[in-house]
């Protein structure tokens, strides 16, 4: 259960004067993965056990953020998933990246998306999507699609939703949960053992749950399966560190939800504006301890991480911040 921000610890700085040795170790590799739980407003996440969320909070920090832009400026954003997929994959809102829904999307590409970044800066790099939304990696990221950018990613375990021998619909969305399940799965796996470089990770099943029950036992209950999914990937996570790689983890969600019954969203309430995140890193900046970071930071800091600079005309296009470090102006 997070209730606060976790207090930033400071690092102690070499001694001055020290030269580093002509066989000293190099730098650690670094590599992130974002995982994205639909649909959960910050009231819930903070009232619900979530022991996963809490240990990955205890290395970095958890903090209340926002959604849909600025309420009624140029860059006000549906609290739709698509369109808050698209704010973290580019660190822009809607009146860039053009989604505003979740069907008959025409992406602006020329926004890019931090595969296309990561992808475009070396290539050699391994990126991967494990997702319960195959959209997500042929629509908003545009995997092979000419205007954004022709790039393929090197793994990806989603689609499942169209495989309906394995997966069978039901009107109750069970085949929904099954496949968050089998999605963690296949990314817990693959951090484990391969540990790619850039992954993103989708579970769908919370948002599920909360249209059809709104604020209730059956949200809370998908809320602590959720994130006995997010355990899974962080002990894969952990796993890898223990080889000395270098991970950024950062968890969060795309929108709340309405006041009255917890089932709808995509207008500007307070809820549905109001998100969280989770990430295991410090110091963390005061536009995270303040709670006044956005979805759309969430890109500059992954980058930040991986050490890798966009393009200059990228970089201008982006509305976020890093939320790691020093702390930077607010755009």
């Amino acid at each position: 259960m997070i209730r606060s921000v976790v207090s930033i610890v400071l690092v102690a700085a070499l001694a001055a004067g020290c030269r580093p040795s002509p066989t000293s170790t190099p730098a650690p590799v670094r590599k992130a993965v974002f995982i994205l739980l639909d649909g959960i407003p910050a009231d819930v996440i903070e009232q619900v056990p979530t022991p996963a969320l809490d240990a990955i909070a205890a290395v970095g920090g958890y903090a209340r953020a926002h959604v849909g832009g600025e309420l009624g400026g140029l860059t006000e954003t549906p609290t739709v998933s698509a369109p808050g997929y698209m704010s973290l994959l580019t660190g822009t809102w809607a009146n860039k990246h053009n989604v505003r829904g979740n069907s008959n999307q025409s992406p602006n590409y020329d926004y890019w998306n931090l595969f296309r970044i990561v992808e475009t800066a070396d290539s050699t790099l391994v990126t991967a999507i494990f997702s319960t939304w195959l959209d997500n990696r042929t629509v908003l990221v545009g995997e092979g699609r000419r205007h954004a950018g022709t790039f393929r990613i090197d793994h990806a375990a989603d689609g499942f939703e169209h495989d309906t021998v394995a997966f069978p619909h039901d009107r109750a969305s069970a085949y929904i949960r099954a496949i968050d399940d089998h999605v963690t799965e296949r990314a817990a796996a693959y951090i484990a053992e391969r540990g790619p470089d850039l992954s993103w990770v989708y579970l769908q099943h919370t948002d599920d749950a909360g249209h059809a029950h709104g604020d209730s036992e059956a949200l809370h209950a998908a809320v602590r399966e959720a994130d006995q999914r997010v355990g899974r990937i962080w002990a894969a996570v952990r796993r890898r560190e223990r080889l000395g790689e270098q991970w950024m983890v950062v968890v969060t969600t795309d929108h709340g939800r309405d006041a009255r019954t917890g089932k709808g969203h995509g207008g500007q309430s307070a809820r549905e504006r109001t998100t969280w995140m989770v990430i295991n890193q410090r110091p963390l900046t005061r536009r995270f301890t303040t709670g006044a970071a956005a979805i759309v930071d969430i890109a500059p800091t992954i980058l930040q991480h991986l050490r890798i600079a966009p393009p200059a005309a990228v970089a201008q296009g982006m509305e976020g911040v890093s939320l790691v470090g020093e702390d930077q102006p607010r755009r």
